[in-house]
Formats: C-alpha cells, structure tokens, sequence
C-alpha cells in the first residue's frame, strides 16, 4: 500500500465521520491511523451503521487514543434493527467513548421499505435523547421527512453528516441550531451547489469529515479514501470560504470538540 506524505504540516483536525470498521480498512487500521497523524488528523470519530460496524467502532474506539465511537443503524440496514439490536445497542451508548448514535435517518435513494426506516430512525432519536447525545443524520433524497422529523421530535443536537443538499437547507438544518459536517464532495467539480450552501452555514457550526472509504476527495478522487485526507476537504472548504485551511482546521476541530465531548 502506498505511503501519502502531505506537501505541507497542515494545523490538527478532526475527522468528524470515518469508518475505519468498514471491510475496506479494517484490515490494517494501524496503517490508516498512521497516515492520519501524519496529516495531523489527531482526532476522529468511527461510525457504526450496523451490528458488526458498531462492534468495530467500539473496539477501534478503546483501542485509540483521540479516537471515539458513534454507534447507530443506517438506513439501508434497519431491517435488521428489531427490540433485541436497540437493547444492545442502548447498552453499548453507555461507554464513555460512545460520543454520538448515529448513523440514522432516512434514505429514500434504495428500495429499503421507508416505514421500517421510520421506525428505526425514532428510536435512535429517542435513545440519543435519553442520554444526552447527538444524532448523526444520513439523509439522502429525504430532505423533508428527516427536517419535519427531527423538528417534531425537538432534537437540540444533531449532526448533518456529508451534507450534499441546497444553500436553503443548509440553512434550514442550520436554523435549529445543527452542525453541517462537509465531506469530499466540496473538492468535486461539480458540487458548486455544495460549496454554495457552504458559505451559509455559521462557521461555528461547520464540521469536515472524509466519510473513507468513500467520496475520496480531489486530488484523490476513485481511489480508497482514508481519515488522513481530511486534509484536502479542508483546503477545499478554506479556499471556498475565502479563508486559511490553518484558521478553518482550528474551527472545525473546536466545533468538534463542543459537538461531541461537551467542551472548546
């Protein structure tokens, strides 16, 4: 596996969604941790998104120093979230390095029945509620349902992780006081409307995040992400925010640190 050297010391940052417990990178996640910390990614969170992914995130979490777990069912998975999974996962959100449920929200992209999803999603809300924890939100193609869901439910703290909608829900989700995590999508050529909706968001409510293995980032875009390219989505952001990558690193990282350990 090739070895990726940054060109410069970039500030410490904070991948705020990784999943190192995905079959891609699990194998090796002292390597991928390595790499990180050699892009100054110090900090990050592995999140869960199904039986084996949150038994991962854990251990990947105790494993680690700076590394926390978030623990939930994604949508395409909650078929297989019954009484029993939200018993353990209930019990599995006690853990101290537990620091948000997620991922959970609604999918309407694939053919996952939209009911089970509801289901799903209200009782991940209500286990986050219970014990004072954020949520952290998926939501593709269903930007109405998860926004009316979550106002109706009252959620104070939230996450919106990988955002990809318009300025207007950015500011939407903003509105009640959510962070808006930014993934690779902001480097993508394409994504003008992403980078847009960008510089609506309060900065004190912006989060990055690489999402790995997935939405790898320009330059790297088509191979296997990783956390250590949290730097590239930074540099994107930065350039599109019209401020130093150093300055935003800085912001994101004490963003992260209110959001998911209670403190700046």
């Amino acid at each position: 596996m090739a070895i990726y050297h940054p060109n410069e010391q970039p500030a410490p940052s904070y991948d705020s969604h990784t999943h190192l417990n995905d079959d891609k990178l699990f194998f090796d996640v002292p390597a991928y941790l390595g790499r990180a910390h050699e892009f100054q990614v110090l900090e990050m969170n592995i999140v869960g998104y199904n039986r084996v992914g949150n038994e991962r995130a854990l251990q990947i979490a105790q494993e680690n120093d700076g590394v926390y777990a978030i623990l939930g069912y994604q949508p395409e998975d909650t078929p297989d979230f019954d009484q029993a999974a939200l018993q353990t996962l209930a019990d599995q959100v006690q853990e101290d390095i537990v620091v948000a449920v997620g991922e959970t929200g609604l999918d309407y992209h694939w053919d996952t029945d939209r009911e089970v999803q509801m289901q799903a999603f209200l009782a991940q809300i209500d286990l986050a509620q219970q014990n004072d924890l954020p949520v952290v939100i998926h939501n593709r193609d269903a930007f109405e349902d998860v926004y009316q869901t979550l106002k109706d439910k009252d959620v104070k703290k939230a996450v919106i992780h990988s955002f990809s909608g318009t300025p207007d829900q950015a500011k939407a989700f903003a509105y009640l006081g959510y962070y808006i995590s930014f993934s690779g999508v902001v480097t993508f050529k394409k994504a003008e409307e992403v980078r847009e909706a960008a510089k609506v968001v309060p900065l004190d409510q912006i989060l990055v995040e690489t999402d790995a293995p997935y939405l790898a980032p320009a330059p790297n875009r088509g191979k296997t992400n990783e956390p250590g390219w949290t730097k590239y989505v930074i540099d994107s952001l930065a350039e599109t925010l019209g401020m130093s990558a150093d300055d935003l690193a800085g912001q994101t990282v004490k963003n992260a640190h209110r959001a998911f350990l209670n403190h700046d």
